[in-house]
């Protein structure tokens, strides 16, 4: 089930990276290089696929952009807080 604009700006808090914007999560990651950017890229995907969550994301040299949202629940979910917590936590 989807969670509600509320719970998702209250939960955003610890979040400042990410922002609600067309019922989706969005991120960016900026690295020193290319190599940083897809290194990102290569360990949010293991999260992503032991999670069976996957992203939208676009790479563009060092940045990286995200948006999270559970398609199937019509949504932003707890399953995308939670992944958007893991992929801060890879650059943390």
């Amino acid at each position: 089930m989807p969670l509600d604009a509320a719970t998702i700006d209250a939960a955003l808090q610890d979040r400042p990276r990410w922002s609600l914007a067309d019922g989706k999560l969005h991120a960016t990651f900026t690295f020193d290089d290319f190599v940083g950017a897809f290194g990102f890229m290569s360990r949010a995907a293991l999260l992503a696929e032991r999670a069976d969550h996957h992203p939208e994301w676009s790479n563009v040299y060092a940045k990286v952009e995200v948006a999270l949202v559970t398609h199937s629940a019509g949504g932003v979910t707890q399953k995308d807080l939670d992944l958007a917590a893991e992929l801060d936590a890879l650059v943390e």
